[in-house]
């Protein structure tokens, strides 16, 4: 059910991905995409075993679950599809050594793509990980984003996560209910055109990206996607512990009770006392 935003959010603290074999996934986030492993605590973990992930700032929990697997090849417009933007300091190193590592699969059907200048001037790769979570990498060019993702001689090429994208049937909608939580508007564009297709595998897109920006700074921040067109957004609710019910764990502003709530589209939503 809908939850009322009631709770002021200060940070995206982590990001929580249900796994049906937590250890197995860790060692592709480890060799392919650089991350560290650690144990995850019982209260995180819930029932379940889990992996704790970082990398540079950024954390991600993988929890043990027995739900349903990731649905198919969900694509960028449904309302299942929420992907972890990862930055890159060098994308051909990044895709290296991706593609050293087996179980991945692409979504972008002609590797790494440069958009224009009108949606960011970003190059970009999507792809999912064993167990269909959809990920991507994410560079920016030279002098430009975040000024944490401007490194020199990183020793990795996978910098950190900037962003969690989630699709939305309607911008309005969601930018009201994410608004009440305290999160403010960022950055915004209409992404359209080949590259864009090619990098999404979706034909002629229109997509309306709003980004939105937390109180306490820095990434990870939330991104929306609302692809205009006449798509069938009727799916099957999500059950918590679905492969697919990724969770945005967020950090309160002040001093409260936790609480969990779903968004208007299904993504779920759960908020850490301060």
């Amino acid at each position: 059910m809908t939850g009322t935003p009631v709770i002021q959010l200060a940070t995206l603290s982590r990001i929580v991905l249900n796994a049906a074999d937590p250890a197995a996934l860790a060692r592709f986030y480890v060799e392919a995409l650089g991350f560290a492993a650690g144990p995850l605590d019982a209260r995180d973990a819930g029932e379940g075993e889990g992996v704790r992930l970082t990398l540079g700032p950024s954390r991600v929990d993988l929890v043990a679950s027995r739900g349903r697997p990731y649905p198919g090849d969900v694509p960028g417009w449904s309302p299942h599809f929420q992907h972890l933007a990862i930055v890159v300091s060098d994308m051909p190193a990044a895709m290296t050594r991706l593609s050293g590592v087996a179980g991945w699969r692409a979504i972008s059907t002609d590797g790494p793509e440069r958009l224009p200048e009108r949606s960011g001037g970003v190059s970009a790769f999507k792809f999912r990980d064993p167990e269909g979570h959809p990920l991507e990498f994410l560079a920016f060019p030279p002098g430009a984003g975040p000024e944490l993702w401007r490194v020199a001689n990183a020793p990795d090429a996978c910098l950190g996560i900037d962003h969690s994208a989630i699709s939305v049937a309607e911008t309005a909608r969601s930018l009201a209910f994410y608004r009440a939580l305290g999160l403010t508007l960022g950055p915004r564009s209409l992404n359209t055109g080949p590259e864009q297709a090619r990098l999404d595998a979706i034909a002629d897109p229109q997509v309306e990206v709003t980004g939105l920006m937390l109180p306490g700074g820095g990434p990870p921040h939330l991104e929306l996607l609302c692809y205009r067109g006449a798509f069938d957004r009727a799916v099957d609710p999500m059950r918590p512990d679905d492969i697919a019910a990724t969770r945005l764990v967020f950090t309160a502003a002040s001093a409260g009770d936790a609480n969990e709530m779903v968004d208007p589209d299904g993504h779920r939503v759960e908020i850490e006392a301060a």
